[in-house]
Formats: structure tokens, C-alpha cells, sequence
């Protein structure tokens, strides 16, 4: 992951009413960028934290109460800061931004501070794009694939989980860290029995494995991709087909793990070779498997939760960067409900 140099945060004096804050920003074109097109940047965080941004020529006007206030102005200045590294500003990156203030103004452990104040957002740089965290768990997420070999990214779906694991075992590929990317996913559809479907290998699992093709497709150019599948360097394939093997000098991800049994998840997991980093992803609370057996992702996070070297990130619906509504579904799905409690 390359390495961000420090820059001057945006000069910022406060009002005399404690519940204004002015901020300036030392570039009018970054200033005009940050705020979006009809100020629809500054709109949402308007929305999102309920205080009022009005915009001066290259400085912006906050009322609310303190903390709102002091949680939009760090917003800002977190997304001016990226904008002053030449990357983008999507909406995603604003309700990011905003996640990210929240957490700091509640002394939470994450994201961390530099020097300054100003917020160091976890990035994944590849060469066709930089991926920011945008939320908590996101930044804890990215910062523990940087520091462990075994990692896994438990929580519903929309949290980013598979993604940014992607991202990073692309990364990784792309500098050189590992020699091959292997992608794999319980085929529990065909109950790891793919014999009988048409085509070649690749053809057969592709449907199981799209979630991850689409993640891969966004990092690494489609032309680049296609050749790493043709020599080697990439491989997917059904989390059956890893028995007997030692994965070294390879980025690893398992994804939907919560349809492995346990047996599976022990074989998986046993896999890991020197210079190897592995990625397991899953959601426990969405199991397809056989009623009557176990889920090896739950047997897994039980028995090595006291292990140090292994990190388990937990995504919650309050980690959902997909449509606003996406959180909504999941924490309704989640309450309480009749029967067994399967979905």
C-alpha cells in the first residue's frame, strides 16, 4: 500500500457562537469540488448530520449544535484531503466521510489520527483505482489484512467485505507481495457436485464466483485479468477442489464461508503455506446448508477467537455502503422473528 505524505490541513477559525464553525480551503477549484455540484455534497452532509453548511466563495459556514458541527467540519476536511492526493469524490466517499467523523467524535478506537487531527482513512491503491474505507469497521477491516496472514470479514451483505478483500489481494498481486490470486466459494447450489454442468472449469463455477469476478474486474484491467486466468496467476475455483494443496506465496479468499461445513473450513484453512496472506469472508446469519449441518465459518470463529495472529472483523447493518434502504432490509431481517430463526 503506498504511503500518503502529510499535507497542511484547511485553515479553520471558529465563530464566537460556539455553535458555528467557518472553514476555509486554501484551493477554490478543490473547494468547488468538494462541495459538488450544486453543493450536493455539502447537501447530504446537511441531511446525514443535521446542521446547516452554507457555502462562501472558497469557505463554508456550519450551524448546529457543537458536536454535528465539529463532526462536518472533520467530514470536509477529511474529503479535501483526498482531493488534494488527486483522487475522486463519489457520494459513497461522503457518507464515508461522515461515517468516519461520527466515529472519531466518539472516541471510538478507529479510524486513527495523524498528525494534525486529521483522519487517516485506510486506502487500497491498485493501479485502476484507490478504494477508501467508509466506515469503522471498513478502516479496522483494511488495517488488519496489512497486519495478519488469516483474516476474517464476518457481517451482512452491502458492508463491502468481499470487495475490499478483492482490492487488497489485488493490490498485493499488482506489487509483487504474492505470485497468484485464488479466489474460491462453497458451490453449495450444486452441492460441490459440478460435474454435470456444461463447459470447462471455469465455465462451470462462474456462476458461483461472480460476486468476486465483478470485485476483480474493478481492479485490475479486464485484459490483464483475462491473461492472469489463461496463465495461472489467477485461479477461481469450488472450495472442493483446494484438498490436498499448500497455497504459498498466494492471496487467498474464501468467500460466503458460512455454507463450508466444518470439515471443509479445517481443510481450508490448514491450506495456508508460507508468504501467504487469507481472506475469509462470510455473513453466519444467511447459511444455505442442508438442515441438520453446521456451519464451519461459526465452528471456526469459536475455536480460534482467543488465537492473536488470526483477526475477525464483524460488519454490522450500520456498515451497509449500499442503497440507504440495504441497512434498512438487513436490521429488518435481523429482529426478531417466528420459527426457527433461519432466513
Amino acid at each position: 500500500m503506498s504511503e500518503i505524505g502529510p499535507h497542511t490541513p484547511p485553515a479553520a477559525a471558529e465563530v464566537p457562537d460556539p455553535t458555528q464553525v467557518m472553514v476555509a480551503f486554501d484551493d477554490n477549484r478543490l473547494a468547488g469540488t468538494l462541495f459538488g455540484e450544486f453543493d450536493q455534497n455539502l447537501a447530504l452532509i446537511e441531511q446525514r448530520l443535521g446542521v446547516e453548511v452554507v457555502a462562501h466563495g472558497n469557505q463554508v459556514l456550519i450551524r448546529g449544535v457543537p458536536e454535528a458541527c465539529a463532526q462536518a467540519r472533520l467530514a470536509l476536511d477529511m474529503l479535501y484531503g483526498r482531493l488534494e492526493q488527486g483522487q475522486d469524490i463519489e457520494p459513497g466517499d461522503v457518507d464515508g466521510a461522515i461515517r468516519m467523523a461520527e466515529a472519531a467524535e466518539a472516541q471510538l478506537n478507529l479510524p486513527s489520527l495523524e498528525p494534525k487531527s486529521r483522519l487517516a482513512m485506510a486506502q487500497i491503491a491498485t493501479r485502476r483505482r484507490v478504494v477508501m474505507a467508509r466506515s469503522p469497521a471498513q478502516d479496522a477491516y483494511v488495517r488488519a489484512m496489512e497486519s495478519a496472514e488469516l483474516i476474517f470479514g464476518i457481517g451482512p451483505a452491502g458492508t463491502g467485505k468481499t470487495y475490499l478483500a478483492v482490492a487488497y489481494a489485488a493490490a498485493m498481486l499488482e506489487r509483487g507481495m504474492v505470485s497468484r490470486l485464488i479466489l474460491s466459494r462453497p458451490a453449495v447450489e450444486a452441492g460441490e457436485r459440478l460435474g454435470f454442468l456444461p463447459g470447462d472449469m471455469r465455465e462451470k463455477v462462474d456462476p458461483y464466483l461472480r460476486p468476486l469476478y465483478d470485485a476483480l474486474y474493478d481492479m485490475i484491467a479486464a485484459e490483464k485479468v483475462e491473461r492472469g486466468l489463461a496463465s495461472g496467476m489467477i485461479e477461481v475455483a469450488p472450495l472442493a477442489f483446494m484438498r490436498g494443496r499448500t497455497l504459498s506465496d498466494a492471496a487467498v479468499i474464501l468467500d460466503e464461508a458460512q455454507n463450508t461445513t466444518p470439515m471443509q473450513m479445517k481443510m481450508f484453512l490448514t491450506r495456508l503455506g508460507e508468504g501467504s496472506k487469507m481472506i475469509v469472508t462470510g455473513d453466519p446469519t444467511q447459511v444455505d446448508l442442508p438442515t441438520g449441518h453446521d456451519s464451519g465459518l461459526i465452528e471456526a470463529l469459536a475455536k480460534l477467537r482467543e488465537i492473536r495472529e488470526i483477526k475477525q472483523i464483524t460488519f454490522t447493518d450500520r456498515d451497509v455502503v449500499r442503497h440507504p434502504l440495504v441497512s434498512k432490509i438487513v436490521r429488518a431481517y435481523d429482529g426478531p422473528r417466528d420459527g426457527d430463526g433461519r432466513d
